[in-house]
């Protein structure tokens, strides 16, 4: 929640009136982002610093969550990683794991991580935010592609054992966004592309609906493009 959509996310969250806990493995990154929402005034926002790929920091992160507000509505997944090199002629066993520990593991310990505590409330929100590259094959690689598309299927599982403990979970579909993290595209996006991409408030808004929305429904998909991408 240091950067990106996860970013936009936490900050409107926080400024529509929710006690937010960031999560992410650069305590740096989270405290300037922090410090934006103690600037504007806005909801309630503190820190957690762990990495996000390994179960047992998602527990104690949650752990932290309730331990400060005294309990854990929603969590958002917004983790995400690929690489340059991203064809299948370039990929190696090492880059697959890489991608499939920190897209879809990261996922996985997300899940598990707050689970228990959803289970004991009889109610949460799990959002996982995927990427339009799950449902269509583009550039981003065969890798990417399938470690997104896992999420998708985690999600559906996910709800499929857990709608009876009060459990919801969302799949954001986004497509091309202006994010830092397309800085790792081996071909940069043109200056036209960028201004036509959607911007992490986008997809920001979407997730604060869901989370608005009362217990006895929820999204199950959510897919969202630029109009003219």
């Amino acid at each position: 929640a240091g950067t990106g959509m996860g970013l936009a996310t936490a900050n409107m969250a926080a400024q529509a009136g929710a006690n937010v806990l960031r999560v992410g493995g650069r305590s740096e990154t989270l405290e300037k982002a922090n410090e934006q929402i103690a600037a504007a005034g806005s909801g309630q926002s503190s820190v957690y610093a762990g990495d996000a790929t390994r179960e047992d920091e998602g527990r104690a992160a949650v752990e932290v969550c309730g331990s400060r507000y005294g309990r854990v509505d929603v969590a958002v997944n917004s983790v995400g990683t690929n690489g340059r090199e991203r064809s299948l002629s370039q990929l190696t066993s090492s880059s697959w794991n890489d991608l499939i520990t920190g897209n879809l593991g990261a996922a996985y310990a997300i899940t598990q991580g707050v689970l228990p505590t959803f289970r004991l409330q009889r109610s949460g929100l799990l959002i996982h935010i995927s990427s339009s590259a799950a449902k269509k094959a583009d550039g981003s690689g065969a890798g990417y592609q399938a470690s997104k598309a896992g999420v998708a299927a985690l999600a559906a599982a996910t709800m499929f054992e857990e709608r009876s403990n009060g459990v919801r979970v969302t799949v954001i579909f986004p497509g091309f966004t202006n994010t830092p993290f397309i800085a790792k595209r081996p071909t940069p996006p043109t200056e036209a592309e960028l201004a036509q991409a959607l911007k992490p408030e986008d997809i920001a808004r979407m997730c604060v609906a869901i989370m608005e929305l009362p217990p006895g429904g929820y999204v199950p998909e959510l897919s969202l493009y630029p109009t003219n991408l």
